[in-house]
């Protein structure tokens, strides 16, 4: 019996269906026109090939013909294709009356409609038997042991060909015990969520009640765990404040509280845009540079540049450059410190450079390396990451993605907000990454470039 991975199975299933459906439809004409293909009325089909293969695989999407987990039977495979097929012909019928596509032969819907339920069901009918498909292991841990708790863990257990494994469970302020639950242990409570999910190898944690929601995500938010899956069994009050991912178990919704990762299209994008525009902007900020350069060494001793350590992805330490706007050493006597409103230490033209962010333009050659992107989580020096990796819970999560030379918190905050605060608006990017969100923050960075609000 041949095993196939979920993703091997939906590509496997995708070609299969494409070819299947136009092979239908093409053996329908030499059905209709006595083993022949008109070429006035194939070309009509050629014409709309590609629209009819897209309608009806889009028809076998809605009916779950992509979804195994959501097909249990032949029965299940035979009415779904049914349904799924008289769809999509329903919908090609109408296409080409409107479009006036009169020369597809109305006889030839009727027996591709026939044709594909038969040959699309069969073939997945036979897969059924022969294909099985292996479903990567979900060890699951189940916060809660309350009636909706125990319904999750019978539906769980029932479906464990899905991959499905529950590990144990979870009571507020239980103590690891030998108490079993059908057959399932009670491994601990809250206080012990996080090193149950290291030392069990938790893929996915699921919580059945919503005030243990807030005291569960604090305990990941203090540890390194970054890695699993949060969901909730929601009241009806989370589904109204907002919007919600969601997903299910049988007939049981689970709200997602933490986001799946995002994929790897997206930071390929991401870097070939950052080089692009490093590039575009290096060439048109190169005369206002040079200006720049001079009016430093006109008025402040010391050099143009300078170079300082700080703590990038993965915590990786890099060197990060700027323009200087400050006086030579200004941190001799006091050590690392924050910028302050009107630091004294600021040069004359340093206050100008940082409201417009001029001073950041030598961080285009971060870029170009790879150390750093457009749009970001500001990376800090290693005194402070270490400073506040004690003190604010999660921290360290902010290094997960690339630092950047602006950010939510730049364009939302200014120099002297509170690293507790712009934590948040770090969190709120990388949990909520996309293209147009990076567009966004760099739209929202050229007005704090022309007006200063942000900077100050």
């Amino acid at each position: 019996m041949t095993r196939l991975s979920k993703t091997k199975w939906l590509i496997v299933s995708v070609v299969i269906d494409a070819i299947l459906i136009n092979c239908g439809i093409i053996f329908s004409f030499f059905l209709r026109f006595g083993g022949k293909l008109p070429a006035f009325n194939f070309q009509a089909y050629t014409n709309l090939a590609l629209f009819i293969t897209l309608v009806q695989l889009g028809a076998f999407y809605i009916y779950d013909l992509y979804d195994p987990e959501k097909v249990q039977s032949g029965w299940d495979i035979f009415f779904s294709v049914f349904k799924a097929v008289s769809l999509g012909t329903l919908v090609t019928m109408s296409v080409t009356f409107f479009l006036r596509f009169f020369s597809f032969p109305r006889t030839v819907f009727a027996i591709s409609w026939a044709l594909l339920i038969l040959i699309i069901g069969g073939w997945r009918i036979l897969a059924l038997r022969v294909l099985k498909i292996k479903w990567p292991t979900q060890r699951i841990l189940i916060v809660g042991t309350d009636e909706v708790a125990l319904q999750l863990l019978k539906e769980l257990k029932e479906r464990s060909q899905w991959g499905y494994e529950v590990v144990g469970l979870i009571e507020r302020n239980a103590k690891k015990t030998d108490e079993k639950i059908q057959g399932t242990f009670v491994m601990g409570g809250i206080k012990d969520i996080v090193k149950l999910v290291k030392e069990c190898c938790v893929d996915r944690v699921i919580i059945t009640s919503p005030i243990r929601h807030r005291e569960l995500l604090e305990e990941f938010a203090k540890s390194e765990e970054t890695n699993v899956k949060v969901e909730a069994v929601p009241e009806l009050y989370e589904i109204f404040i907002g919007k919600i991912d969601y997903s299910l178990v049988n007939d049981i919704p689970l709200v997602k509280l933490t986001k799946d990762p995002v994929p790897q299209w997206f930071f390929l994008l991401k870097r070939g845009f950052d080089i692009f525009l490093a590039v575009f902007l290096g060439i048109l900020s190169l005369p206002v540079l040079l200006v720049v350069v001079v009016l430093i060494k006109l008025t402040s001793k010391g050099p143009v540049f300078y170079k300082q350590g700080r703590v990038g992805k993965k915590e990786k330490l890099f060197n990060l450059y700027k323009l200087r706007t400050m006086i030579v050493e200004a941190e001799e006597d006091t050590g690392p410190v924050l910028a302050t409103k009107n630091d004294p230490r600021i040069i004359f033209i340093g206050k100008f450079l940082r409201r417009s962010r001029i001073d950041e333009l030598p961080q285009l050659w971060n870029i170009l390396k790879g150390d750093m992107s457009f749009v970001g989580p500001r990376p800090e020096r290693p005194y402070f990451v270490d400073k506040y990796k004690k003190s604010i819970s999660g921290y360290k999560e902010r290094f997960r993605i690339k630092p950047g030379v602006t950010g939510l918190a730049q364009v939302s905050g200014s120099y002297v907000t509170m690293p507790g605060n712009k934590l948040k608006y770090d969190f709120i990017y990388i949990y909520h990454q996309s293209f147009l969100l990076d567009l966004k923050i760099l739209l929202q960075t050229i007005k704090v470039v022309l007006t200063g609000k942000g900077a100050r």
